[in-house]
């Protein structure tokens, strides 16, 4: 590989690095997301029904907290450099992603939008219900 085109394929990592307004508004984009402070000025914490799907520190270097199931936080970890266990949080549950662009947006999403439905799947019936 030549060095200019060694360049080029960093500079499309770094373009295509997920932002954190970019995941504020992917994360509220899910129906019945609410965002809120709940624990400092710089914790910023994603909910369905009351309940934690993401967050992330606005303050520090970006990354984020995302609930997963135990089997699947475990592999990730394994597999990803960036995914460490859940900072501050139950880590059997929670992973944290350094976004450093060694995955994709398109990972991260998928990330986010499964964890979003381990919460909802927690939610009874009728709580289901008012999400559509």
């Amino acid at each position: 590989m030549r060095e200019t085109d060694n360049m080029y394929l960093c500079l499309q990592i770094l373009s295509s690095l997920m932002n954190i307004e970019e995941f504020r508004e992917y994360c509220l984009s899910k129906p019945a997301t609410t965002e809120s402070f709940p624990f400092d000025e710089y914790t910023l914490v994603f909910k369905v029904a009351g309940k934690m799907f993401a967050l992330t520190d606005i303050a520090d270097a970006f990354s984020i907290n995302i609930k997963c199931d135990p089997e699947t936080a475990i592999g990730l970890r394994e597999h990803y450099n960036c995914v460490q266990p859940g900072y501050h949080m139950n880590n059997k549950h929670w992973n944290t992603i350094i976004i450093d662009g060694s995955v994709s947006d398109a990972l991260l999403k998928e990330w986010i939008d499964n964890s979003y439905s381990l919460i909802v799947s927690s939610l009874n019936k009728s709580q289901r219900a008012l999400l559509g």
